[in-house]
């Protein structure tokens, strides 16, 4: 039976509480630093008990299906689904449709945990995870995040889209995580972002690495699935052509479809292309997978030496390691309208 997105957010606290007692959900803990650089208060959150998972387990962003899906496979991949239906019940918190296309999605707690309450949409139907996000994706994402509003809470959301985005999963899931009201680090410099045009894609020229970002009107709990829709997708599809244009300037980009990462808040749409998925820690010979979190401002260490490791080299150097340069200047030259998007121009 479907459910709403009130009934998921609300939902939440009860089902995370039930599924880690019945052993279905892993819960790790870990301690968050701060680490000041290019004018963001970077989190970096060191989970020691990520070293001892199994590495046959499934990767942190599974939920888990059910004993009899574990012949079933996706399809691009030998391995079992885990977000094929029948779910877990302990890990299914609702299901969600889109009533303008039909799209049908299930709603999973994340089965290992680091945030209380991390949650994911799934897509019922096999979709592959190489797909860009569609207008009842984005529908159903914003829906959510006005329900977690609505309800007091701050949520954000975050797509890993292509094999170099650090998706860790074929099938078709956007994540989502509770934050501090003033939401992820790189939101903090989205909002201070002073834009002389609105309505067009800007970049925040202070960080090393390519970003488009699209500032979103005010979203009405109200709104409709229509009136999303309308305000949601074309700035959606403007961020992704200058993300396909970015990586068509990048010398010996990887062949294929190119990979990029997306956070979506109330406020504003961020994409970020990806060479590549991981990222070796200088002479410490460590390899740092990021994914969309990276670049929201949280990053993921399983040992003190690796965060030590990571702040000798630089966040910053990092995410540009793994990112790709910023050819925006490029892109908005066209016209003097377009020029005044720059951030900081």
């Amino acid at each position: 039976m479907n459910t709403s997105a009130s009934d998921i957010i609300s939902a939440l606290p009860s089902r995370f509480e039930v599924a880690q007692s019945s052993g279905d959900l892993f819960f790790f803990p870990s301690e968050v630093s701060k680490h000041e650089e290019i004018g963001i208060e970077w989190e970096i959150r060191l989970c020691t008990a990520l070293q001892k998972k199994p590495t046959a387990s499934p990767s942190a962003d599974e939920a888990g299906s059910t004993p009899s899906q574990d012949n079933q496979q996706d399809a691009t991949s030998k391995k079992p689904d885990p977000f094929a239906p029948p779910y877990v019940p302990n890990l299914h918190v609702g299901d969600l449709r889109d009533e303008s296309s039909g799209a049908e999605y299930g709603v999973l707690l994340n089965k290992y945990s680091v945030v209380p309450h991390h949650f994911l949409l799934v897509t019922k139907e096999f979709v592959p995870q190489t797909s860009p996000l569609l207008p009842q994706d984005l529908v159903q994402t914003y829906l959510l995040l006005l329900a977690a509003r609505k309800a007091r809470k701050n949520y954000f959301a975050f797509y890993n889209c292509g094999s170099n985005s650090g998706a860790s999963q074929h099938h078709k899931h956007i994540q989502f995580i509770e934050v501090e009201d003033d939401g992820p680090p790189i939101e903090r410099l989205a909002k201070a972002a002073n834009l002389e045009v609105s309505g067009k894609p800007f970049s925040l020229s202070s960080v090393p690495y390519a970003n488009h970002v699209y500032r979103l009107p005010t979203l009405s709990n109200g709104a409709s699935p229509e009136q999303l829709e309308q305000v949601l997708f074309l700035p959606f599809l403007s961020l992704l052509d200058l993300v396909i244009s970015t990586v068509r300037h990048a010398p010996d980009y990887p062949s294929g479809n190119p990979s990029y990462n997306v956070i979506l808040t109330l406020e504003h749409m961020h994409l970020i292309p990806r060479r590549w998925e991981t990222y070796t820690l200088g002479e410490s010979g460590m390899t740092l997978g990021v994914n969309s979190l990276g670049f929201a401002g949280m990053l993921m260490v399983r040992s003190e030496s690796e965060r030590e490791a990571l702040e000798q080299v630089k966040i910053g150097t990092v995410l540009r390691g793994v990112g790709v340069e910023s050819i925006h200047e490029l892109q908005v030259a066209g016209t003097s309208m377009e020029a005044m998007d720059e951030t900081g121009a």
